[in-house]
């Protein structure tokens, strides 16, 4: 009996430290305990990591979390009826849920970076970056370069973390255009709000004092089978990155789009965050039939993670087709 008693509590508190629910424990061994969930303290969030292979390059999709974005206002030439319609044919409602990807490409000479979501600029929402990294297998000093597809607050906020430099042994590539539009004071009359000075001073300023920040102005080879395309529009210096190795690629979008329920069926449609609305609308439709024609990989920063797959165009209209999930890489 006595070892019956024993073996009964061993249970309990071995169940405890599986689940990390609240436990008593009972006065005798006739009464068992009151488990409660209610108080229990909730469970982080999971990091987000997918592992594939690009030839003989490891690439790492990174999940930084999501944020709900109200489309109504964000979205132009397009009707809130419209928005909330494509929304429910994709089974989705406004506000929609939207995802912040990161992607880390590992050479096995370099291990490289593309965009560091948002850190800690958004608050709560986001900054889950150095957790997924960590969850990846890589810790931010071995990081050697970054690429940054644009500075806006969700791709560049990362690079730095109560006010030090998350990547101190890193290059930070990043189109010259958007050096000159977002770390230019002079540029308030122009267009550019005084929150994304301020975060962009915040985030990049820091490598620029230190001498790590690599803006290119073309297209350009970062790294062997790594090279930067400016695709300009949604702001200057945007770029796409495109990694080959051993005949396969993958293209690594940015913000060529954001709302993939609504975007791919209607590309015309541009969003309050393109600083040039035209020239946006011109690039997502020259890219999206560029990728469309040639069947190329891409990685999207803001559709639903991982956020890898292909576009097609069919009856008019572009689609996304996911990469097919392996648990391999």
């Amino acid at each position: 009996m006595r070892n019956r008693i024993r073996f009964h509590l061993a249970s309990i508190l071995t169940a405890a430290l599986l689940t990390g629910a609240s436990y008593s424990l009972p006065s005798t061994a006739a009464q068992p305990p009151q488990i409660s969930t209610v108080d229990a303290a909730p469970k982080p969030v999971l990091a987000g990591v997918y592992a594939f292979k690009v030839g003989k390059f490891r690439v790492i999709a990174l999940s930084d979390g999501t944020l709900p974005l109200d489309l109504h206002p964000l979205l132009r030439g397009i009707s809130a009826k419209e928005i909330d319609a494509m929304l429910r044919h994709g089974f989705a409602r406004n506000p929609l849920e939207t995802s912040i990807n990161a992607y880390l490409i590992d050479t096995g000479s370099h291990v490289v970076l593309v965009d560091t979501g948002a850190g800690e600029l958004f608050g709560s929402v986001g900054g889950k970056l150095p957790e997924s990294l960590a969850a990846a297998g890589y810790q931010p000093a071995q990081i050697s370069d970054v690429l940054i597809t644009h500075i806006h607050t969700d791709h560049t906020g990362g690079l730095t973390r109560g006010g030090q430099m998350m990547f101190p042994n890193a290059t930070i590539h990043v189109g010259q255009a958007d050096v000159d539009f977002f770390l230019d004071r002079a540029n308030l009359d122009k267009g550019l709000k005084e929150r994304y000075l301020e975060e962009a001073l915040k985030t990049v300023g820091p490598y620029q004092r230190a001498g790590k920040l690599k803006p290119f102005a073309a297209k350009t080879e970062i790294l062997p089978g790594i090279t930067a395309i400016p695709t300009p529009g949604h702001t200057p210096g945007h770029s796409f990155f495109r990694v080959v190795s051993e005949g396969e690629s993958i293209d690594f979008w940015g913000d060529i789009m954001h709302v993939g329920l609504i975007q791919f069926a209607r590309p015309e449609v541009t969003i309050t965050f393109d600083v040039n609305q035209d020239a946006a609308r011109a690039q997502r439709l020259e890219q999206f039939e560029t990728a469309a024609s040639e069947q190329r990989l891409s990685a999207v920063a803001h559709l639903p993670f991982p956020g890898i797959g292909h576009i097609r165009r069919e009856a008019g209209r572009y689609e996304w087709v996911p990469a097919q999930y392996r648990n391999r890489d």
